[in-house]
């Protein structure tokens, strides 16, 4: 009998120690397990963060990252993104205004947005994407909202980065656009606002412009190097505010050319200049090239013009007014403004 308890004992110690070690070599298993899966996370972890984002539904909470998901209309579709994005990179360089506009700051902007003297100092911090959208150095920035012109290459790739949202260039009037951009962000009391404080300014300022300019034409041009650019209502330069809200008459070539036209623009050789200039000009070189625009200014064909030798011609900004977002609009209508008034 007292063999029988000592086997007894024997035994249960046996499975006692085998149960141990199974425990301890499953522990260390599961170790070795989360250690690599933390190695990988580190790697690349705003891919692993976004990858659920765009199968997340509207109004949900995706499970890996705890951030609310909601639907979002884009040029192309519907998207799901965050509700309250943090971490936008915006690779358009013309709508970067836009979010700055509504108290958001990018964490990534394209060098052309770096360099509009228009938003000196409001973007200090962002990163500068050069005029280079890569995934890597996308990637680096670690984004929670990417922003892009429909059909820009590589979108597939940006995909797994994070959700990103396509904009077709100037397929929405600019106070539409901020309000598309306030829904996107979170910010429509923001969004609602500027249209409202810019549509009073405008109400304010439209009678005593057009009491100045009266029947006089205006018009939009910038020399390059096949002669020059007529733009219209809806490509910068002032054309929103010159034609759109002030209500101004361009040249009838013109307002064929480039406004009823649709396209926001027009090409014209040095030749066609007269029927194209209106009684005030607008006009600064082409940002496109290095063309010597003296090519144009110093021709008999334009110090023959009535604006010219009216004095009525006003140098735009190459750097600056070629954008159309909220903060650039709020600079050129003060210069648009203090131009038209003093017209002789």
């Amino acid at each position: 009998m007292r063999h029988s308890n000592k086997s007894l004992v024997l035994i249960v110690f046996t499975l006692a120690l085998a149960l141990l070690l199974a425990a301890c070599g499953q522990s260390a298993n599961n170790s070795a397990n989360n250690s690599a899966a933390a190695a990988d996370g580190s790697a690349a972890s705003s891919a692993a963060s976004s990858t659920a984002a765009p199968a997340a539904t509207a109004g949900s909470t995706d499970s890996t990252t705890d951030v609310e998901m909601v639907t979002f209309q884009d040029s192309v579709g519907e998207v799901q993104v965050p509700k309250n994005p943090q971490r936008i990179v915006d690779t358009t360089a013309f709508y970067t205004g836009y979010f700055l506009a509504l108290g958001v700051k990018p964490v990534g902007a394209m060098e052309g947005a770096m360099g509009n003297p228009y938003l000196a100092g409001m973007l200090d911090g962002v990163e500068s994407l050069s005029n280079d959208v890569t995934p890597e150095n996308i990637l680096a920035l670690d984004p929670d909202l990417i922003i892009v012109y429909t059909g820009t290459e590589g979108i597939d790739k940006l995909k797994e980065i994070a959700p990103v949202v396509q904009i077709q260039y100037g397929s929405k009037n600019y106070k539409d656009q901020m309000m598309d951009f306030g829904k996107l962000t979170n910010k429509n009391d923001e969004a609602k606002a500027w249209v409202d404080q810019w549509e009073a300014k405008i109400a304010e300022l439209k009678p005593q412009v057009q009491a100045a300019v009266g029947d006089r034409t205006v018009s939009i041009l910038n020399p390059y190097a096949k002669g020059l650019f007529v733009f219209g209502h809806n490509y910068g330069r002032g054309g929103e505010i010159l034609y759109g809200e002030f209500g101004l008459k361009a040249p009838a070539e013109a307002q064929k050319e480039a406004i009823d036209s649709g396209t926001g623009w027009a090409s014209i050789s040095l030749e066609k200049l007269p029927d194209f200039a209106g009684d005030i000009i607008f006009t600064c070189p082409w940002s496109g090239d290095t063309t010597d625009p003296k090519i144009v200014y110093d021709n008999p064909l334009w110090s023959g013009l009535p604006a010219v030798k009216a004095g009525n011609v006003f140098q735009l900004n190459p750097d600056a007014d070629t954008y159309n977002d909220p903060v650039s609009l709020e600079a050129q209508l003060d210069f648009i403004t203090t131009s038209l008034l003093s017209v002789k």
